[in-house]
């Protein structure tokens, strides 16, 4: 387990460094040409490999964090009950999208996410989903489950809303910073009324996003899982920073009108998630210092009586 443990911490570790890498490429490199051009031969070929396959390596890692953290947390049944669903359903959706412009609209994926399945998706963009839909739905579970921990069918349904949100409240800002800065990943084929989006494309986000989160709902319907507030440290951290990653691009490539979307999704992303976590059940110890036992509130109660000065 300490081995599993370390191994989560390192790819937790790269995927924040290889987003910073990458932000600092965007955002600082690519604008000053000149800065490249003065680097050794080797540090250009370095940059150049870096800028091409940023993108896929950051997902990859921010994919295997989440799952190993799943497998240590949740179980392997649960993890491959979520992670299975969540890779084919989106990944159809996506074939679905870029072939039909159903349910996202009418767009088409360019380079710098890898290998392209059917030559339509690159295989990076169903492990976004699933590294970022089991993030936003284990934290909605934790928060809606509250102190106790579980879920009636009511609060399952809130789970599944409320993760389903804040995976597309997240795509209110990575949309405009892959789609619209000066290296996009991704093109739509229609200008959107919702800042270069089209609303079918959020109505896509969601239906997407539930769909799958209903299915590993319904596979995880025998299966106990109860997180603790303490155990929802790398859901949260995963979540806030794919949520800063898109939204720094946004914010900073694009022009002042984008910071509405940009504080929309913190509205409806990032709050909630802070709020959630806090909220979710607290660790065991918590609960024993500030509750304390039945048997020591009884002693207190009851003053200790010698044996012979009990009468009949």
């Amino acid at each position: 387990m300490k081995q599993l443990l370390m191994a989560e911490r390192f790819c937790l570790i790269a995927h924040v460094l290889s987003m910073a890498f990458g932000l600092a490429g965007l955002l600082l490199i690519l604008p000053r040409p000149e800065l490249v051009m003065n680097l050794p031969p080797a540090g250009q070929t370095l940059f150049q490999w870096g800028m091409a396959g940023g993108g896929v390596v950051y997902i990859i890692f921010g994919a295997a964090a989440v799952a190993l953290y799943a497998f240590r947390t949740l179980g392997s049944g649960a993890t491959l009950a979520f992670l299975v669903p969540s890779v084919f359903l989106s990944l159809s959706s996506e074939l679905l999208g870029t072939s039909t412009g159903f349910p996202f609209g009418h767009y088409h994926y360019l380079s710098g996410l890898g290998y392209k399945v059917a030559g339509l998706v690159p295989f990076t963009i169903p492990l976004s989903w699933f590294y970022l839909g089991l993030v936003s739905y284990i934290i909605a579970r934790a928060g809606v489950a509250g102190g106790k921990g579980e879920l009636n069918w009511v609060r399952q349904i809130g789970a599944i809303a409320l993760g389903a949100l804040l995976l597309t409240a997240w795509d209110f800002v990575l949309d405009p910073a892959m789609s619209q800065t000066s290296v996009p990943f991704w093109e739509f084929e229609e200008l959107g009324a919702f800042f270069g989006m089209p609303y079918r494309n959020l109505a896509g986000w969601m239906g997407t996003g539930a769909v799958f989160m209903s299915v590993a709902a319904f596979l995880w319907r025998k299966t106990s899982i109860k997180l603790e507030r303490s155990q929802l440290s790398l859901p949260l951290i995963v979540y806030l920073v794919n949520f800063a990653f898109g939204a720094i691009i946004t914010v900073t490539s694009l022009d002042s009108r984008f910071w509405f979307p940009t504080s929309l999704a913190v509205l409806l992303g990032v709050v909630p998630a802070i709020v959630l976590s806090s909220i979710a059940k607290p660790a065991a110890d918590d609960v024993t210092e500030a509750i304390p036992s039945l048997e020591s509130a009884l002693k207190a109660e009851i003053p200790s009586q010698r044996v012979g000065a009990l009468r009949k």
